[in-house]
């Protein structure tokens, strides 16, 4: 299979926003209690965090981290995670049918973040609570001191404030599921009064109003529509959010639904577009889509067990094993984003440990990470700077999800300091090696530095890392691949994803 494709270092989409790999962590399951947070594991620091677990997260360099729901935050009361431990109460979380209890609030969270590098996007109750509780959580988290809800964070050994400049308003509100669900302009307006709240306690906050919670839901697009136009002048996010599977085992089709993210992220920018036109706005509102994952291994099973079971202290739940395929999938959805990123700011994995997460962690045992955390990674740390245009002509195929879809998903990215690109190129054939041919224009010199591969053969599609195969799938080193008279060229295995760093001198 032949395919040529090409780039120009004036053809560009956007500067990628660093938030782009962010992640996003729940109490649920064992995100927190056993992933996280685990003080008689024997890599446990003085606060009481996984070490092990620690150092996967540092490697991933994830800028931002949403936290505490999810589901979780529609009926949460974030004054039971302060003050002293053994005072806290012990809750049943309604959204996951669980205990919480409480051990884990927004001080030991912020220290966790702080430990791992992370900033801290927060997420506001305004299913079960409103505008002043979110008032009230903003100024224990922001404000330095001499107020009620400052001099409160300093009495619990937090001096300083954690300037949190992140704040999502509720979550998934045009779910029927959820606690506190509102009709698109009940919650428009709640969410407009709450932002405007949140942003009187300093210049460089931002928010995230809820948008739809997938793109079946029977209210898409038209929930978007109503919300903006209620508090379009005064937020500056709409978040996205959208899980995939293949539980039909049709492995083309499954990679077909990175097109149908596209078409999603296309449509809620139309929505944007015409509601800034209709209100004359002069701001501009971006994407968040702070949650994307592959969400179907044991969800059924899943299902069944938290709507069981009699309220368990941090149960498992929703622990994926990722495969191959599943690995490839991510990192052809990361190329997505990269490509949608003047529309796509921020985006948050959901969710970053146990919890249909990369990280895996044992309890009192290891810790391990999936298939995906590869792909999640080299987008982490290669993935920033300057989004080039790719034009792509080569075979493609039909789907159910899509059609005309390339068999060639790629994308790169120019360095902020204009001296690399790296390339992310995925071979979605499952039998045949793709011979690329990648025109490199109004580039100088250059040099291939690193070629990594995932893959190379459909066999192993279903294989995946587990506690006693914790490294099965990894990448290698590519071989084949070069630069030669100013183009990347040679073979991408079949059924492979690839990474490929070229330097210009």
């Amino acid at each position: 299979m032949k395919g040529r494709a090409s780039i120009h270092r004036d053809f560009t989409v956007a500067t990628i926003d660093r938030r782009l790999y962010s992640a996003f962590i729940e109490h649920m399951g064992r995100a927190i209690y056993t992933g996280i947070y685990e003080p008689d594991h024997p890599t446990a620091n003085a606060h009481g965090f996984r070490k092990d677990v620690l150092e996967l997260v540092r490697a991933l360099h994830i800028p931002a981290i949403r936290y505490p729901g999810g589901n979780f935050v529609s009926a949460y009361k974030w004054e039971d995670g302060i003050g002293p431990r053994q005072d806290r109460p012990v809750r049943l979380d309604l959204a996951w049918r669980s205990k919480e209890t409480n051990q884990v609030g927004i001080n030991e969270f912020a220290q966790w973040a702080e430990d791992a590098g992370i900033e801290m996007m927060l997420a506001v109750n305004l299913g079960t609570r409103g505008i002043e509780d979110a008032r009230n959580f903003v100024e224990y988290c922001n404000h330095p001191s001499g107020t009620y809800w400052s001099d409160l964070r300093r009495s619990h050994g937090v001096e300083s404030p954690y300037g949190v400049n992140m704040w999502c308003l509720g979550n998934e509100m045009d779910g029927p599921w959820q606690i506190g669900h509102m009709e698109a302009k009940e919650y428009g307006r709640l969410a407009d009064e709450t932002s405007k709240a949140v942003k009187a306690f300093g210049k460089g906050i931002e928010t995230v109003v809820c948008g739809s919670s997938n793109d079946q839901m029977p209210t898409y697009p038209e929930w978007e529509r109503q919300v903006l136009e209620e508090c379009y002048e005064n937020v500056d996010y709409i978040s996205l959010h959208k899980y995939f599977g293949n539980s039909s085992r049709n492995t083309l089709n499954y990679f077909a639904k990175i097109e149908e993210t596209g078409r999603y992220i296309q449509a809620i920018g139309g929505v944007i577009d015409y509601v800034k036109a209709k209100k004359r706005a002069r701001n501009d509102i971006y994407i968040c889509f702070d949650e994307w994952n592959v969400w179907y291994h044991n969800r059924e099973q899943d299902s069944k067990n938290w709507r069981s079971w009699d309220w368990p202290e941090a149960p498992a739940l929703l622990e994926e094993d990722y495969n191959l395929e599943d690995a490839i999938f991510i990192g052809g959805l990361l190329n997505e984003f990269i490509r949608r990123s003047d529309r796509v700011r921020i985006a948050c994995i959901a969710q970053l440990v146990n919890v249909i997460a990369p990280i895996r962690a044992e309890r009192n045992g290891p810790a391990w990470v999936t298939s995906i955390y590869h792909p999640y990674r080299f987008a982490s740390l290669y993935g920033r700077g300057t989004a080039l245009n790719v034009a792509v002509d080569g075979p493609r195929y039909d789907a159910e999800a899509a059609q005309d879809v390339n068999y060639l998903d790629v994308a790169a990215v120019l360095a902020p300091d204009g001296r690399s690109i790296t390339v992310f190129a995925i071979n979605r054939a499952l039998d045949e090696t793709y011979e690329l041919d990648l025109a490199l224009h109004g580039f100088e010199n250059v040099r291939l530095v690193d070629h990594q591969v995932m893959g190379g053969n459909s066999a192993d599609a279903r294989v995946a890392n587990t506690r006693e195969h914790p490294d099965r799938i990894r990448p290698r080193q590519g071989t084949g691949v070069a630069v030669v008279d100013g183009a990347v060229k040679g073979e991408l295995p079949a059924f492979s994803y690839n990474m490929i760093r070229l330097s210009i001198d």
